[in-house]
């Protein structure tokens, strides 16, 4: 038969209720007619109803599926383990999948058990019943395309799954690098422009030595870089996948060659330099490498917290606080205090800080659960990874656009605070020892006046020595 490509329309089964019966080991059940999904999915459906979060929440996973399958495909074909038609019509079906135009065909709840059996038979029927589609069968028709003899060929849940729970988070994790780096270009931006405008630096929340805005701004700038390098670093570990290891890693029902055609094949249809792991058994149970990304992004997460908080102490006032930055006004902060602004960028970003916070935990104990051959719980951390980058990614964005972008210095306030702060008798230590500068230093505290006017009247350092090593904005580039 000649393969017609149609138009899904994605219906649900209000038109009467109408359904279609499939069966597997357990028995018969009704589907859906209108579902792409089959048997196994629909179980899965009535078995998880726990977090109301469907699998389709995460796009980069139902991508990252049909990329796995499109490989696993063209490897059989090559093989002989599917026909040239059955390779075509698959073939087809996952780059739709891909589009995102099914997406809404993936309701299995992200926690389920099965160790994502679950979301590996929600995807193989999906694509056989799309494939029969386009080639003019009705859906359900296994005997032409079947979810498993097919499109599960030489597979098994547990080297497709770990393999797409890879690649998605390759996908992911771009993303998640551009918002870092563009937040972090943002914050050098503004360190540039403020280079040369002096402020006081503190240590403890107690005053400390003079330093630049641009030099506090552009140490957010050097951790965030920082970040963005080892999240990319991440990224070759992710792309070592257990494909052709099959249930345990040991290749059964899989021919010897599939292994190294059907990684070779994912090269290609993904763009992703993917490898082989060295040892199948041992990548069919270990997480460590989630374990490791997960920690990669809770050390941004952390950066990022530190930033929000330093924003909110920086901004704090208008009248009773530091006041030495002004962040851009995005809504009235109170019902009752008129006039009242609050800092909701930075606050949105911290508690997205927090939830990432909980989602290396989860991926933690998740990952140390698992027991012999395969680790039942990455579902798990597969959804608490990639819903975490996700969230970050977000909250850096509104960070970058809703609140730096926007932010200005309280230059006057900056530089009387470092010109007055009786900190500046640090650099006396030199010329008149640190007894000497404390007392200095306590001198002016008590009559409200400045280490150098003190100094000057008790003659300890000649003026024109004061005045160059008392000058703020020479005292933030002794480092130069």
């Amino acid at each position: 038969m000649t393969a017609a490509i149609l138009t899904p329309v994605h219906t649900t089964a209000t038109t009467a209720d109408a359904t279609r019966t499939e069966h597997d080991c357990i028995g018969e059940l009704q589907v859906p007619a209108s579902a792409y999904w089959g048997i196994h999915t629909q179980r899965a459906i009535e078995n998880f109803p726990v977090s109301g979060v469907p699998v389709s929440r995460h796009p980069e996973l139902i991508q990252a599926y049909a990329l796995v399958k499109q490989a696993c495909a063209r490897a059989n074909v090559q093989l002989g383990g599917i026909t040239k038609t059955q390779g075509r019509l698959i073939d087809t079906a996952c780059r739709d999948i891909y589009d995102g135009g099914f997406n809404d065909q993936f309701p299995v709840d992200v926690l389920q058990g099965g160790a994502g059996t679950s979301t590996n038979m929600n995807m193989n029927e999906v694509i056989a019943n799309r494939a029969l589609e386009i080639g003019g069968y009705e859906k359900g028709d296994y005997s032409v395309i079947h979810p498993n003899d097919t499109v599960n060929k030489s597979q098994s849940t547990n080297d497709t799954y770990p393999a797409a729970v890879r690649l998605s988070l390759v996908f992911a994790l771009r993303t998640l690098i551009r918002s870092c780096d563009a937040l972090a270009m943002s914050f050098l931006a503004l360190s540039h422009r403020t280079e040369n405008i002096v402020k006081l630096g503190r240590t403890q929340l107690q005053d400390a030595v003079p330093m630049t805005f641009g030099q506090e701004f552009g140490a957010f700038h050097t951790v965030l870089a920082a970040d963005a390098k080892k999240l990319n670093a991440e990224i070759a570990r992710l792309s070592v996948v257990n494909l052709g290891g099959t249930a345990i890693g040991t290749g059964i029902c899989a021919d010897a060659r599939f292994r190294g055609l059907v990684t070779k094949e994912l090269r290609s249809v993904s763009g992703v330099s993917v490898t082989a792991a060295e040892d199948a058994v041992a990548a069919t149970s270990d997480m460590a490498d989630f374990v490791d990304t997960s920690s990669q992004i809770k050390r941004l997460a952390v950066h990022l917290g530190k930033i929000a908080n330093d924003i909110r102490l920086l901004t704090s006032g208008p009248q009773a606080g530091l006041v030495e930055i002004h962040i851009p006004a995005r809504q009235a902060g109170s019902s009752i205090m008129p006039g009242k602004i609050n800092p909701v960028i930075p606050e949105c970003v911290n508690q997205s800080v927090f939830t990432v916070m909980g989602m290396d935990t989860t991926v933690s104990c998740a990952a140390e659960a698992g027991q012999l051959q395969l680790n039942a719980f990455e579902p798990v951390i597969a959804h608490s990874l990639l819903d975490g980058i996700t969230i970050l990614a977000h909250a850096m964005d509104t960070l970058r656009t809703n609140c730096v972008e926007g932010i200005t210095v309280n230059e006057q306030i900056g530089l009387a605070r470092a010109t007055n702060s009786a900190s500046l008798a640090t650099s006396l230590n030199g010329y008149v020892g640190y007894e000497e500068a404390v007392r200095l230093a306590k001198k002016a505290l008590a009559e409200g006046r400045s280490v150098h006017d003190v100094a000057v009247d008790e003659g300890v350092v000649r003026r024109e020595i004061l005045d160059d090593v008392l000058d703020p904005l020479k005292l933030t580039r002794l480092n130069k």
